[in-house]
């Protein structure tokens, strides 16, 4: 760059930098000072930049793309310096917690977990008679054919079980075996979320060196991604780049779909430590990756002072024991490699990042070989599809988590068929994939049943060319078929599950699975990102056995994944495998434990709330979530005539249940209007319910009873935080209120219309709201 512009200034051309925007400015100033370049000026437009002397380089605004030049003037666009980009259409941003929240709903038969009463059969919404009125009730079977109706405004109590278990066993209504079990696991559950704060403060307590890099050089690195970043990849980048300026050990999860943009996240990471004198080590779990992931590295890094070494099988022994002494001496920065990379015989000079690609496929020992490497290394995990143990220990905020969940410009969704076997079917997708110019991807689960594969492809497709690719393979010959499948010498990879990580082949956009119902279900969405890395629509055609009946389990992963095809479900897709699976102990190996005890979302919150409360310093156990219990006399439910869908209107029980707040009510009320038209008078019921709910739990009211003659109110465990004011507030009353011998207070009212019972009832607990919450300000 600098000769460039020393070389027109030699030829007597005055040389000006356009820029497209005012903001660009500074920056520009940075990548042009970290190039040597001075005698910078700013100059408002174009006669002012050719009035200026030669030897000063003019940055103008002046909105073209590309430079030129004229007689005597070189103009060089920002382009020109920093490289092409794509744009993309800006979307509203969405918090990694909305995302995670708008997990799947209940269904009838699912299992689910009552606070109060155990496991239990959700059979489905019935709308039965309370105090005269209808109201919807969830109706849920338990052991010896027992039933139990809970108000839908008390929905807050229920928790999905986790995967579809038929052989799951139902508590008995009113049995003590739960609320036994249920203790049990809560200490359990203590120890556990001290281990993990244990882990996550000791890293909190280490010192990291803080790693910056000049902002002109970051600039210029950052311009040679050929596309503008989504936000949701910005936003990751910024966390990555604020943890490692931070001075503590960074341990973060960038959770992004296949194909959305981790990769450079990674590379921006590796970029600033690089050029802060440290070294990288990235390991990935397959040779093909490393290789892949060798080759962006080397051609992002071009022109920078930074050597790229690779440590895996595809390496002669030679170049290997090369990257070693490197390693050792410092003279490499960046090393990428497979387990090899874990090896005893691999010392590093100064390792400042370890990069963790594709993370599912590692097992728990490695992962925590990988720990031990330094305690002050940051660590930065790539996954597409977090195990559910990763996942887990993300949701209860002890490791940091980034969710790139928009996808890059043009992409469109895979197009997932599932079918059985069919030779025409496969035929037809091959041919047509090869008359479109694409190549395609054919997985086998074994490597036995490759020749089988093999023969079959000859002779039902003769017309396309086969290359065959598995793990066992030499080096040599692996890395030649694969170099020869991206040269597009061949129309069909014939290959095992080597392909699964992070390949990267954009011609490639047919996937076709052999016996599909072999495979796990973060595998089959790995294999299916394989395809549909360009702007191709892309297929994936899932085969099962002709004649032969599926497990529960294989049934259920595959319908998953055909009912994901939107683009970016890696992380729903996790959280629906933490169904099927269960997310095990968080600190060992056994992957399906605990959750067994008490279901998975019962659990996931019971562990959030006692990490919360040791991160608070409170070391009595958590109490148990209560919800207070109202009897208007009133219609309380969402008709069917409003909201059809089961499955939207049980949602949104679940939503208004967790509101506690008059403001988020209301808003909740508004969007009701906008989705399904003017609210029907039991919906307005409803709202103003859960805003009595509100009240009451801050009243501590667990029970109110209202009928035409008044109300009755009991205490939760008869106690009320403001005694001496409950006193005084019932004389002001007059005979009109009084206490019973049993504690409860009693209200003596006219109210012969429910609209009455509503306000009164309102009116009353935010009187005793007013009163508790005085005496917490005392």
């Amino acid at each position: 760059m600098r000769a460039h512009v020393h070389a027109l200034q030699s030829a007597g051309k005055r040389v000006i930098v356009a820029l497209w925007s005012e903001g660009a400015r500074e920056r520009m100033s940075h990548v042009l000072a970290d190039h040597k370049l001075s005698n910078l000026t700013n100059v408002r437009s174009w006669p002012e930049a050719l009035a200026r002397p030669k030897p000063e380089i003019a940055l103008a605004v002046l909105g073209i793309e590309a430079g030129f030049e004229t007689a005597d003037a070189a103009v060089i666009g920002e382009q020109d310096i920093l490289g092409d980009r794509l744009a993309r259409p800006r979307r509203a941003s969405r918090k990694a917690e909305n995302f995670i929240a708008e997990a799947p709903s209940l269904a009838a038969g699912d299992p689910v977990v009552h606070v109060d009463h155990g496991i239990g059969r959700f059979v489905g919404l019935k709308t039965i008679e309370a105090a005269g009125a209808p109201h919807d009730c969830l109706e849920i079977h338990y052991a010896d054919d027992a039933k139990l109706f809970l108000p839908v405004e008390n929905i807050e109590l229920l928790s999905r079980y986790g995967s579809e278990d038929t052989a799951v066993v139902l508590d008995r209504l009113g049995g003590g075996a739960w609320q036994a079990r249920k203790a049990r696991m809560k200490s359990r559950i203590r120890e556990i979320a001290h281990e993990l704060l244990k882990v996550a403060a000791e890293r909190q307590l280490r010192e990291a060196p803080k790693l910056t890099v000049s902002p002109g050089l970051y600039d210029e690195f950052a311009a040679g991604f050929p596309y503008e970043e989504t936000e949701d990849q910005q936003t990751a980048i910024d966390a990555v780049m604020g943890d490692l300026a931070r001075g503590r050990p960074m341990d973060r999860l960038v959770c992004g779909d296949v194909g959305f943009g981790k990769t450079e996240v990674a590379l921006r990471a590796a970029f600033a430590v690089a050029m802060s004198g440290k070294q990288v080590a990235v390991v990935v779990p397959t040779t093909l990756l490393a290789r892949q992931h060798f080759r962006t590295f080397t051609e992002r890094f071009r022109g920078f002072p930074v050597q790229i070494g690779q440590a895996s099988r595809l390496v002669s022994n030679a170049e290997l024991a090369k990257t070693k002494a490197g390693l050792a001496d410092g003279s490499i920065n960046i090393v990428i490699g497979t387990h090899a990379l874990l090896g005893r015989t691999i010392r590093f000079k100064d390792l400042g990042l370890l990069i963790v690609d594709e993370e599912q496929h590692f097992g728990v020992a490695h992962k925590e070989k990988l720990k031990q490497l330094r305690a002050e290394v940051h660590v930065l995990t790539l996954t597409a599809t977090p195990i559910p143990r990763t996942l887990q220990l993300a949701l209860t905020g002890v490791r940091d988590l980034s969710i790139i969940a928009s996808p890059p410009v043009d992409r469109l969704a895979v197009r997932t068929f599932v079918a059985p076997f069919d030779p025409l079917v496969v035929r037809e997708a091959l041919l047509r994939e090869r008359y479109r110019g694409g190549q395609s991807f054919y997985v086998c689960p074994r490597i036995e049943d490759l020749a089988g594969a093999k023969d079959f492809l000859d002779k039902t497709v003769p017309e396309v060319r086969v290359a065959v690719a598995h793990g066992q393979m030499p080096s040599g010959v692996l890395d030649d078929i694969m170099t020869a499948f991206y040269d597009g010498k061949y129309d069909v990879l014939l290959s095992t599950t080597i392909i699964e990580s992070g390949l990267d082949v954009p011609t490639a956009n047919t996937l076709i699975v052999h016996r599909s119902d072999r495979f796990g279900l973060s595998q089959l969405y790995q294999l299916r990102g394989r395809v549909g890395r360009s702007k191709l629509r892309a297929y994936a055609l899932f085969t099962l056995p002709a004649n032969r009946k599926l497990t529960a389990q294989a049934e259920r992963r595959l319908k998953v994944l055909q009912s994901l095809d939107t683009l970016g479900a890696g992380f729903q897709l996790a959280s629906h495998d933490l169904d099927i699976r269960g997310a095990g102990n968080l600190l060992g190996d056994e992957q399906s434990g605990h959750i067994k005890e008490v279901g998975f979302e019962l659990y996931q919150q019971m562990l959030e709330e006692a990490v919360m409360s040791l991160k608070a310093g409170i070391s009595a156990p958590v109490a148990d979530r209560w919800s207070p219990q109202i009897t208007i006399g009133m219609p309380v439910l969402i008709p069917d005539d409003y909201v059809a869908d089961l499955s939207v209107r049980l949602s949104l029980y679940r939503r208004l249940a967790e509101m506690d707040d008059e403001r988020e009510i209301d808003a909740f009320g508004a969007e009701l209007v906008d989705r399904f038209g003017k609210m029907p008078q039991e919906v307005r019921h409803l709202l103003q319910i859960v805003a009595i709910k509100a009240l009451s739990r801050r009243a501590n009211v667990e029970k109110i009873d209202t009928g035409p003659k008044g109300a009755v109110l009991s205490f939760r465990d008869n106690t009320f935080s403001n005694p001496e004011g409950l006193i005084r507030y019932i004389r002001e009353q007059g005979p009109a209120a009084k206490v019973r011998p049993d504690m409860k207070v009693v209200f003596l009212e006219d109210w012969e219309r429910p609209e009455e019972r509503l306000t009164g009832t309102t009116d009353i607990l935010r009187s005793l709201v007013r009163i508790a919450e005085q005496a917490k300000a005392a």
